[in-house]
């Protein structure tokens, strides 16, 4: 399955280059919601409150209410993903919350009590084999296969984005994709570099779906 991203910076819809470098900005919100609608999900970004640099809040919940979306971006609070659900987004995607210094399941036990497991995806963001947090400015000692561990129990989904080739569209990692599958029974998204539709249909093979950015608004990927 294909999940189209929509990131939010500074009230425009961006894509970065390993999260850095501003490669595409757009202001036609209603012509990229028109062309998601039909799409069973849609993921939707935060990127300035992920980076700790103010909010795209408003935007945020205007979109969440027109289109079926897995909102994150700085969520760290049971609050705050209850007040995103109740504005109409069907998941909420928590990442840096969920590894302060070592994993924090007893946080991840707090969120699926409080929306339940299938309301509640895990993101886990990685550069050089770490997992990256803070708008991926910071790294943890964790590795991803360690937090999908740990994390199995709570979650209803994984979102895992390669960071090291993200908004690169030189192709995403399969056999990553192929060792965190092995890992989990629950729902494995990945993102990062993801290029055309040849990929998606081989990840889907193995049970995994595809987020996908830079391809859509470049016009590499047909939507």
């Amino acid at each position: 399955m294909l999940i189209p991203s929509i990131d939010l910076m500074g009230g425009r819809i961006v894509q970065l280059v390993r999260g850095e470098k501003l490669k595409l900005a757009f202001d036609d919100f209603e012509y990229w919601i028109e062309k998601f609608s039909a799409y069973p999900i849609v993921q939707l970004i935060d990127l300035d409150a992920a980076m700790r640099q103010g909010d795209n809040a408003v935007l945020i919940e205007q979109i969440a209410r027109r289109l079926p979306c897995q909102v994150g971006g700085g969520i760290a609070t049971v609050e705050r993903a209850k007040q995103l659900l109740a504005a109409g987004a069907k998941r909420v995607i928590f990442g840096s919350a969920l590894f302060p210094a070592q994993i924090n399941t007893a946080l991840a036990q707090e969120i699926a009590g409080a929306i339940g497991m299938e309301q509640f995806v895990a993101s886990i963001d990685t550069k050089a084999g770490r997992v990256a947090i803070r708008g991926w400015k910071e790294q943890a000692a964790i590795t991803p296969d360690e937090a999908v561990l740990a994390l199995s129990p709570f979650c209803g989904a994984f979102l895992y984005t390669h960071v090291d080739t993200e908004g690169t569209m030189q192709g995403f990692p399969l056999e990553t994709a192929r060792r965190l599958r092995a890992l989990t029974d629950r729902q494995l998204i990945v993102a990062g570099g993801i290029r055309e539709q040849a990929e998606i249909d081989a990840l889907d093979q193995i049970g995994v779906d595809a987020v996908a950015g830079m391809a859509i608004y470049t016009g590499a990927l047909a939507t």
